[in-house]
């Protein structure tokens, strides 16, 4: 392979590559190995009609396309092991200066990263969100617990109020006329949840078990089903089952039931321990965050557009996994909410410009500081990940492959990164 590269202007490079003729023809071969299962030519069965045959019939550049989707990834590879200066941001374009059976030349025109000019990294002063516990906090997470370790019981003597749950037969009609959705037996609410339509749960409140009640409520104008949005319907209902929860009390016997510990006061003590050991890890890690802001505010570059659309590419579908793992189809949540994904990306992209901006700005702190990480703190780290597992250390190396150990040590850079700074800055 003989190439050369030529830098544009904007931080573009153009690479000129001629490809081996060799090279060329094995990337023919197993184009012709993909597709000859598709031709059929007399004399000859399907799938075995021979190359030269095939491009005679069809033509010679029957198996460019494919040949060029092999040979073009290859050659761009063998260029960036050459050439470690070139940081390509976004796809290349592809331009095609001489093609044949036995010769390829083309060019890569890409955008490579900008030229960026780092801001004041040291000697910067950063405030440090300060931490605290109060009693209020470690009392709401005991409740929280208890509340969990609470149990439903049955109640028979008096009617539904406000926190019981109920175990209801319904079925919903506009007009007289019942809808889709608006039917369901034995159906669970906790009244006051705001589960159900508003109005609902108030009117089931002071029910009876076995009592049979008609409701009057209206749909929100902004329902998601258009066909009942600000339509009013009527509900008729049965309660067949209330359950109160039966909360804890806290004291030692609770405790030993709900933790590890045997006392009120050791319990309370871990507690404390735990939200003060959150707080901690939000408060470093917003001091983190800050630290780089500053930084990312104080230095200069000039960002193609291609890196700000690319990022949004990766924040819309994040976005629209998260609705997946909710249970939504993103194709749904547009159309209930009038929202677009064009709207959805115009939203996102002054959030895009900056996150890059944060990345390149980080980027430029390692070259600058040159963060040096062993093999031996690597091991150290993996040894840590055993003994959190219950494993031997070389039990736990095995599943450790190289491109895991190197996200381990860009981890590892990126950690000794933020310890520099914290020392070299004043955290107030």
């Amino acid at each position: 392979m003989n190439y050369t590269v030529e830098n544009l202007e904007k931080n573009k490079a153009k690479i000129t590559v001629k490809v081996d003729a060799v090279d060329w023809q094995n990337a023919l071969q197993k184009a012709y190995e993909k597709n000859k299962s598709k031709y059929q030519i007399g004399g000859f069965r399907k799938g075995h009609v021979p190359y030269k045959v095939i491009v005679n019939a069809y033509g010679v550049g029957v198996f460019f396309d494919d040949a060029l989707d092999i040979i073009l990834p290859q050659e761009y590879g063998k260029v960036l092991d050459q050439e470690k200066e070139l940081e390509p941001v976004d796809t290349p374009e592809v331009g095609i200066n001489a093609i044949s059976d036995t010769t390829l030349e083309f060019t890569l025109t890409v955008q490579c990263k900008p030229d960026f000019t780092l801001g004041k990294y040291t000697g910067l002063e950063i405030k440090r969100d300060k931490v605290e516990v109060t009693d209020e906090e470690v009392q709401s997470e005991i409740n929280a617990k208890l509340e969990q370790a609470g149990a439903w019981l049955p109640v028979v003597d008096r009617p539904a109020q406000k926190g019981d749950q109920v175990i209801i037969d319904y079925s919903g009609s506009v007009d007289g006329v019942k809808f889709e959705g608006g039917t369901a037996s034995n159906q669970t609410l906790t009244l006051g949840s705001g589960a159900f339509i508003p109005g609902f749960e108030e009117q089931v409140e002071g029910m009876n078990i076995g009592e049979d009640r008609d409701i009057t409520v209206t749909f929100p104008e902004e329902y998601h089903e258009k066909k009942l949005a600000g339509k009013q319907a009527v509900f008729a209902i049965k309660l067949n089952e209330i359950n109160v929860k039966e909360v804890p009390t806290l004291d030692d016997e609770t405790v030993k039931d709900i933790s590890e510990f045997d006392t009120v006061a050791e319990y309370k003590a871990d507690v404390k321990s735990k939200i003060e050991e959150k707080k901690n890890a939000e408060a470093d890690n917003k001091l983190e965050n800050d630290l780089i802001q500053t930084i990312a505010d104080g230095s200069q570059v000039e960002i193609p557009q291609c890196m700000i659309e690319n990022q949004i590419d990766d924040m819309v579908q994040e976005f629209e996994q998260r609705l997946q793992y909710q249970g939504l189809n993103a194709k749904d949540y547009y159309k209930y909410t009038g929202m677009t994904q064009e709207k959805l990306r115009e939203n996102y992209k002054e959030m895009a410009g900056k996150n890059v901006k944060l990345r390149l700005t980080l980027d430029a702190l390692l070259k600058a500081i040159k963060v040096p990480v062993s093999d031996e703190e690597i091991d150290e780290k993996i040894a840590d990940m055993a003994k959190q597992a219950g494993k031997t250390f070389e039990e736990y190396k095995g599943y450790i492959n190289e491109q895991y150990r190197e996200y381990l040590r860009r981890d590892l850079i990126t950690s000794k990164l933020f310890e520099y700074l914290k020392n070299n800055n004043k955290i107030k």
